[in-house]
């Protein structure tokens, strides 16, 4: 299996979430992955991405990098911002918490990566900026998986 990678800068502006969905399980179709493990990613990576548009910048504009890695069997993707950063990142991520309650948010962005993925790890710090690394084996038909 071949390693491959792909790095993408966006604005943080809300109708790029879908964009960066999109693209991302475009770059993981060589896997190919089924069409749940798609779904999930795309989950996943959409949950990243507007949580570093709503939380990481709140009412400003930054870029949001987006690093995608294949590695054997396995994809890992990162989702960074520059902004604020998360004070506790263990209460971010419980279930329900959530930092800005007047915008209706339900707190599960986290617990929804948590959920999807094989792997979450959340880095962040105050005013300088999160670090989401997501990572999923991805099943092959044809060979044994083997651990990312």
């Amino acid at each position: 299996m071949h390693n491959n990678y792909v790095y993408i800068k966006i604005p943080s502006l809300s109708n790029n979430e879908s964009f960066a969905r999109a693209a991302v399980a475009a770059f993981c179709s060589s896997l190919n992955p089924t069409i749940e493990e798609i779904s999930d990613i795309k989950t996943a990576v959409s949950e990243a991405v507007t949580n570093a548009i709503i939380h990481g910048y709140e009412n400003m504009v930054g870029d949001i990098v987006i690093q995608c890695r294949i590695k054997n069997h396995g994809v890992e993707i990162i989702v960074e911002d520059f902004g604020c950063g998360i004070v506790n990142v263990d209460k971010a991520k419980e279930p329900l918490y959530t930092s800005k309650p007047e915008l209706e948010r339900s707190g599960m962005g986290f617990a929804v990566m948590e959920t999807f993925m094989d792997e979450l790890v959340v880095l962040s710090e105050k005013d300088i900026g999160t670090k989401v690394i997501l990572r999923k084996t991805i099943s092959s038909k044809n060979e044994i998986n083997s651990n990312f």
